[in-house]
Protein backbone atom coordinates (compact mmCIF):
# COMPACT_ATOMS: atom_id res chain seq x y z
CA UNK A 1 0.00 0.00 0.00
CA UNK A 2 1.48 3.18 -1.08
CA UNK A 3 1.53 6.27 1.38
CA UNK A 4 -1.17 8.15 -0.55
CA UNK A 5 -3.44 5.28 0.06
CA UNK A 6 -2.98 4.90 3.42
CA UNK A 7 -3.27 8.73 3.68
CA UNK A 8 -6.78 8.57 1.97
CA UNK A 9 -7.82 5.40 4.18
CA UNK A 10 -6.79 7.52 7.34
CA UNK A 11 -8.58 10.40 5.96
CA UNK A 12 -12.17 7.95 5.63
CA UNK A 13 -11.70 7.15 8.71
CA UNK A 14 -11.34 10.37 10.28
CA UNK A 15 -14.16 11.52 7.99
CA UNK A 16 -16.66 8.68 9.46
CA UNK A 17 -15.69 9.73 13.23
CA UNK A 18 -16.71 13.09 12.18
CA UNK A 19 -19.61 12.68 10.51
CA UNK A 20 -21.09 10.51 13.08
CA UNK A 21 -19.29 13.05 15.62
CA UNK A 22 -16.19 12.02 17.59
CA UNK A 23 -17.83 13.19 20.77
CA UNK A 24 -21.56 12.52 20.46
CA UNK A 25 -22.09 16.09 20.08
CA UNK A 26 -23.65 17.46 16.91
CA UNK A 27 -22.62 21.20 15.67
CA UNK A 28 -26.59 21.93 16.48
CA UNK A 29 -26.68 21.27 19.68
CA UNK A 30 -23.41 23.16 20.09
CA UNK A 31 -25.08 26.04 19.01
CA UNK A 32 -28.31 26.16 21.16
CA UNK A 33 -25.65 25.51 24.35
CA UNK A 34 -23.32 28.46 24.12
CA UNK A 35 -22.86 30.66 21.39
CA UNK A 36 -19.64 29.64 19.13
CA UNK A 37 -16.58 30.82 19.96
CA UNK A 38 -13.22 31.66 17.59
CA UNK A 39 -13.23 32.63 14.10
CA UNK A 40 -15.45 31.19 11.86
CA UNK A 41 -14.31 28.46 9.64
CA UNK A 42 -17.37 27.72 7.78
CA UNK A 43 -21.34 29.26 7.47
CA UNK A 44 -23.74 26.41 7.04
CA UNK A 45 -27.04 28.11 6.23
CA UNK A 46 -27.25 30.43 8.90
CA UNK A 47 -24.69 27.87 11.16
CA UNK A 48 -20.90 28.41 11.98
CA UNK A 49 -18.39 25.98 12.42
CA UNK A 50 -15.72 27.85 14.42
CA UNK A 51 -12.10 26.90 15.34
CA UNK A 52 -13.03 26.25 18.92
CA UNK A 53 -15.61 23.78 17.21
CA UNK A 54 -13.18 22.22 14.67
CA UNK A 55 -10.25 21.47 17.57
CA UNK A 56 -12.59 20.25 20.06
CA UNK A 57 -13.71 17.35 16.92
CA UNK A 58 -9.73 17.03 16.50
CA UNK A 59 -9.50 16.13 20.54
CA UNK A 60 -12.03 13.75 20.54
CA UNK A 61 -9.82 11.59 17.55
CA UNK A 62 -8.51 8.19 19.06
CA UNK A 63 -4.80 9.26 19.06
CA UNK A 64 -4.14 6.95 15.88
CA UNK A 65 -5.96 8.92 13.66
CA UNK A 66 -4.92 12.84 15.42
CA UNK A 67 -1.73 12.59 13.22
CA UNK A 68 -3.38 12.11 10.11
CA UNK A 69 -5.27 15.14 10.65
CA UNK A 70 -2.72 17.25 11.40
CA UNK A 71 -2.15 17.62 7.89
CA UNK A 72 -3.20 20.17 5.56
CA UNK A 73 -5.71 17.68 3.69
CA UNK A 74 -6.53 15.85 6.60
CA UNK A 75 -7.67 19.23 9.01
CA UNK A 76 -10.13 20.11 4.47
CA UNK A 77 -11.55 16.21 4.69
CA UNK A 78 -12.61 16.65 8.56
CA UNK A 79 -13.92 20.37 7.82
CA UNK A 80 -16.09 19.05 4.77
CA UNK A 81 -16.98 16.43 6.83
CA UNK A 82 -18.12 18.33 9.27
CA UNK A 83 -19.94 20.66 7.18
CA UNK A 84 -21.92 17.76 5.13
CA UNK A 85 -22.84 16.38 8.99
CA UNK A 86 -24.50 19.69 9.85
CA UNK A 87 -26.46 19.91 6.58
CA UNK A 88 -27.63 16.29 7.15
CA UNK A 89 -29.13 17.48 10.74
CA UNK A 90 -30.59 20.74 8.98
CA UNK A 91 -32.36 18.52 6.53
CA UNK A 92 -33.14 16.00 9.05
CA UNK A 93 -34.60 18.92 11.48
CA UNK A 94 -37.03 19.90 8.38
CA UNK A 95 -38.30 16.46 7.98
CA UNK A 96 -39.16 16.20 11.81
CA UNK A 97 -36.72 13.16 12.48
CA UNK A 98 -35.63 14.06 16.08
CA UNK A 99 -38.99 14.32 16.98
CA UNK A 100 -40.39 10.87 16.19
CA UNK A 101 -41.16 8.35 18.60
CA UNK A 102 -38.30 6.24 17.75
CA UNK A 103 -35.37 9.24 18.18
CA UNK A 104 -37.22 10.62 21.31
CA UNK A 105 -36.73 6.91 22.76
CA UNK A 106 -33.14 6.36 21.87
CA UNK A 107 -32.55 10.22 22.86
CA UNK A 108 -34.02 9.86 26.43
CA UNK A 109 -31.70 6.31 27.13
CA UNK A 110 -28.90 8.10 25.89
CA UNK A 111 -29.20 10.63 28.65
CA UNK A 112 -29.62 8.63 31.13
CA UNK A 113 -26.94 6.28 30.53
CA UNK A 114 -24.57 9.95 30.38
CA UNK A 115 -26.14 10.98 33.34
CA UNK A 116 -25.43 7.76 35.06
CA UNK A 117 -21.87 7.50 33.70
CA UNK A 118 -21.03 10.94 34.37
CA UNK A 119 -22.48 10.71 38.37
CA UNK A 120 -20.37 7.18 38.87
CA UNK A 121 -17.30 9.12 37.27
CA UNK A 122 -17.41 11.95 39.69
CA UNK A 123 -17.83 9.66 42.94
CA UNK A 124 -15.33 7.70 41.64
CA UNK A 125 -12.51 10.05 40.92
CA UNK A 126 -13.45 12.02 44.27
CA UNK A 127 -13.42 8.85 46.64
CA UNK A 128 -11.13 6.59 44.92
CA UNK A 129 -7.96 8.16 46.07
CA UNK A 130 -4.43 5.85 46.46
CA UNK A 131 -2.30 7.51 48.91
CA UNK A 132 1.65 7.51 48.91
CA UNK A 133 1.98 5.05 52.09
CA UNK A 134 -0.52 2.53 50.35
CA UNK A 135 1.85 2.43 46.91
CA UNK A 136 4.91 2.29 49.51
CA UNK A 137 3.53 -0.56 51.36
CA UNK A 138 2.78 -2.07 48.03
CA UNK A 139 6.22 -1.71 46.93
CA UNK A 140 8.29 -2.63 50.30
CA UNK A 141 6.24 -6.25 49.98
CA UNK A 142 6.17 -6.40 45.74
CA UNK A 143 10.31 -5.74 45.61
CA UNK A 144 11.31 -8.84 43.96
CA UNK A 145 8.06 -8.64 40.88
CA UNK A 146 10.22 -4.88 40.18
CA UNK A 147 13.16 -6.27 39.04
CA UNK A 148 14.24 -6.21 35.99
CA UNK A 149 17.19 -7.00 33.19
CA UNK A 150 19.25 -4.47 31.55
CA UNK A 151 16.67 -1.83 29.86
CA UNK A 152 16.97 1.00 27.36
CA UNK A 153 13.97 3.67 26.52
CA UNK A 154 13.59 4.30 23.08
CA UNK A 155 11.04 6.59 20.82
CA UNK A 156 10.70 5.66 16.97
CA UNK A 157 9.34 6.94 13.97
CA UNK A 158 7.37 4.31 11.91
CA UNK A 159 7.25 4.41 8.22
CA UNK A 160 6.03 2.34 5.27
CA UNK A 161 9.09 2.71 3.08
CA UNK A 162 12.83 3.61 3.10
CA UNK A 163 12.19 6.66 1.12
CA UNK A 164 9.89 7.73 3.91
CA UNK A 165 12.66 6.95 6.30
CA UNK A 166 15.63 8.57 5.01
CA UNK A 167 13.28 12.01 4.29
CA UNK A 168 12.65 11.60 8.34
CA UNK A 169 16.29 11.35 8.71
CA UNK A 170 17.57 14.37 6.56
CA UNK A 171 14.32 16.16 8.35
CA UNK A 172 15.96 15.43 11.54
CA UNK A 173 19.53 16.51 9.95
CA UNK A 174 17.77 19.65 8.94
CA UNK A 175 16.86 20.46 13.08
CA UNK A 176 13.45 19.06 13.07
CA UNK A 177 12.00 18.03 16.04
CA UNK A 178 12.20 13.91 16.82
CA UNK A 179 8.85 14.03 18.92
CA UNK A 180 6.58 17.18 16.45
CA UNK A 181 7.92 14.50 13.41
CA UNK A 182 6.56 11.33 14.91
CA UNK A 183 3.48 12.47 15.92
CA UNK A 184 2.74 13.44 12.07
CA UNK A 185 4.73 10.81 10.62
CA UNK A 186 4.86 7.53 12.28
CA UNK A 187 2.03 5.29 11.71
CA UNK A 188 1.96 3.32 14.89
CA UNK A 189 0.21 3.81 17.91
CA UNK A 190 2.83 5.26 19.87
CA UNK A 191 2.62 8.56 17.28
CA UNK A 192 0.49 10.48 20.00
CA UNK A 193 3.01 9.84 22.32
CA UNK A 194 5.91 11.50 20.23
CA UNK A 195 6.63 7.80 19.37
CA UNK A 196 7.83 7.28 23.07
CA UNK A 197 7.94 3.38 23.55
CA UNK A 198 9.35 3.53 27.26
CA UNK A 199 11.40 1.31 29.06
CA UNK A 200 11.80 -2.41 27.64
CA UNK A 201 14.59 -4.92 28.24
CA UNK A 202 15.85 -7.57 25.60
CA UNK A 203 13.17 -10.04 24.39
CA UNK A 204 10.36 -7.32 24.58
CA UNK A 205 10.61 -5.92 21.06
CA UNK A 206 11.67 -7.40 17.64
CA UNK A 207 15.17 -8.82 17.44
CA UNK A 208 16.06 -6.54 14.58
CA UNK A 209 14.92 -3.37 16.39
CA UNK A 210 16.19 -4.39 20.06
CA UNK A 211 19.61 -5.27 18.53
CA UNK A 212 20.36 -1.56 17.06
CA UNK A 213 18.79 -0.05 20.14
CA UNK A 214 20.48 -1.56 22.81
CA UNK A 215 23.95 -0.65 20.89
CA UNK A 216 23.01 2.58 20.90
CA UNK A 217 24.36 5.61 23.02
CA UNK A 218 21.60 7.87 24.89
CA UNK A 219 20.90 10.66 23.17
CA UNK A 220 21.46 9.44 19.72
CA UNK A 221 19.54 8.59 17.02
CA UNK A 222 20.03 5.66 14.45
CA UNK A 223 19.55 5.44 10.81
CA UNK A 224 17.32 3.42 9.01
CA UNK A 225 16.14 0.06 10.62
CA UNK A 226 13.57 -2.44 8.90
CA UNK A 227 11.07 -5.01 10.48
CA UNK A 228 8.21 -6.63 9.52
CA UNK A 229 6.23 -3.48 10.33
CA UNK A 230 7.97 -1.01 8.41
CA UNK A 231 11.18 1.23 8.28
CA UNK A 232 12.09 2.84 11.90
CA UNK A 233 14.10 5.76 12.70
CA UNK A 234 14.69 5.34 16.61
CA UNK A 235 15.94 7.80 19.62
CA UNK A 236 17.59 6.49 22.39
CA UNK A 237 16.46 8.65 25.14
CA UNK A 238 17.56 6.78 28.46
CA UNK A 239 19.94 3.59 30.19
CA UNK A 240 20.00 1.69 33.12
CA UNK A 241 21.39 -1.69 34.63
CA UNK A 242 19.61 -4.77 35.96
CA UNK A 243 18.43 -4.46 39.34
CA UNK A 244 15.17 -3.69 41.68
CA UNK A 245 13.77 -0.27 40.54
CA UNK A 246 13.17 2.51 42.57
CA UNK A 247 10.02 3.48 44.28
CA UNK A 248 9.82 6.70 42.38
CA UNK A 249 10.42 4.84 38.69
CA UNK A 250 7.62 2.78 39.45
CA UNK A 251 4.96 4.62 41.35
CA UNK A 252 3.11 4.94 38.77
CA UNK A 253 2.86 1.77 38.12
CA UNK A 254 1.81 1.16 41.49
CA UNK A 255 -0.71 3.44 41.31
CA UNK A 256 -2.14 1.52 38.54
CA UNK A 257 -2.01 -1.46 39.89
CA UNK A 258 -4.26 -0.69 42.84
CA UNK A 259 -6.61 2.03 42.10
CA UNK A 260 -8.87 -0.35 39.92
CA UNK A 261 -9.73 -2.35 43.45
CA UNK A 262 -9.91 1.14 44.91
CA UNK A 263 -12.67 2.00 42.00
CA UNK A 264 -14.42 -1.53 42.64
CA UNK A 265 -14.57 -1.08 46.81
CA UNK A 266 -15.90 2.67 45.92
CA UNK A 267 -18.53 1.30 43.27
CA UNK A 268 -19.52 -1.66 45.63
CA UNK A 269 -20.60 1.11 48.70
CA UNK A 270 -22.45 3.38 46.47
CA UNK A 271 -24.54 0.20 45.50
CA UNK A 272 -25.03 -0.81 49.03
CA UNK A 273 -25.69 2.71 50.49
CA UNK A 274 -27.97 3.11 47.62
CA UNK A 275 -29.97 0.16 48.46
CA UNK A 276 -29.74 1.31 52.03
CA UNK A 277 -31.11 4.63 51.50
CA UNK A 278 -33.10 4.21 48.29
CA UNK A 279 -37.35 3.25 48.44
CA UNK A 280 -37.84 0.36 45.82
CA UNK A 281 -39.52 -3.27 45.68
CA UNK A 282 -38.82 -5.99 43.63
CA UNK A 283 -41.74 -7.66 42.45
CA UNK A 284 -40.69 -11.67 42.76
CA UNK A 285 -43.54 -13.81 41.12
CA UNK A 286 -43.12 -11.75 37.73
CA UNK A 287 -39.05 -11.71 38.36
CA UNK A 288 -39.60 -15.27 38.81
CA UNK A 289 -42.19 -15.87 35.19
CA UNK A 290 -39.03 -14.36 33.35
CA UNK A 291 -37.36 -17.46 33.74
CA UNK A 292 -33.78 -18.83 33.79
CA UNK A 293 -31.52 -20.51 36.25
CA UNK A 294 -31.39 -20.60 39.87
CA UNK A 295 -28.40 -20.51 41.75
CA UNK A 296 -28.45 -23.66 43.64
CA UNK A 297 -29.31 -25.35 40.65
CA UNK A 298 -26.51 -23.82 38.81
CA UNK A 299 -24.24 -24.80 40.91
CA UNK A 300 -24.99 -28.90 40.99
CA UNK A 301 -23.25 -30.66 38.66
CA UNK A 302 -24.54 -33.08 35.72
CA UNK A 303 -24.91 -36.29 36.24
CA UNK A 304 -22.18 -36.89 33.44
CA UNK A 305 -20.30 -34.02 34.51
CA UNK A 306 -16.49 -34.47 36.02
CA UNK A 307 -16.05 -32.90 39.50
CA UNK A 308 -12.46 -31.06 39.55
CA UNK A 309 -11.19 -29.28 42.11
CA UNK A 310 -11.18 -25.46 42.21
CA UNK A 311 -8.10 -23.72 41.07
CA UNK A 312 -5.98 -21.84 43.22
CA UNK A 313 -6.65 -18.04 43.02
CA UNK A 314 -4.13 -16.15 40.99
CA UNK A 315 -1.44 -13.76 42.63
CA UNK A 316 -2.19 -10.50 42.68
CA UNK A 317 -1.56 -8.47 39.14
CA UNK A 318 1.71 -6.18 39.23
CA UNK A 319 2.35 -4.18 36.42
CA UNK A 320 5.29 -5.26 33.98
CA UNK A 321 8.33 -3.13 33.99
CA UNK A 322 8.61 -3.76 30.05
CA UNK A 323 6.46 -3.39 26.74
CA UNK A 324 5.04 -5.93 24.88
CA UNK A 325 6.82 -6.78 21.58
CA UNK A 326 6.26 -4.63 18.79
Amino acid sequence: MTRQSVIKSAAAAVCMLALFGCNGKKESDVKKEAKPTGAVLAEVSGTTITVDSFKKEMESLPPYLKPMADSAEGKKEMLETMIIRELILQDASKDGIENTPAVKEKLDELRKRLVVEAYLKKKVEEQAKVSDEEMKKFYDQNKEKFKTADQVKASHILVKSEKEANDVLAQLKAGGNFEELAKKLSTDGAAAKGGDLGWFSKGSMIPEFEKVAFAMKEGTTSGVVKTKFGFHVIKLTGKRGAGIRTFEEVNDQIKTAILPGKQQEVFQKLKDDLKKSGKFTIKEDVLKGLGGTSAAESKEPKSDAKVVPAQPPAPAAVPKAQEPKK
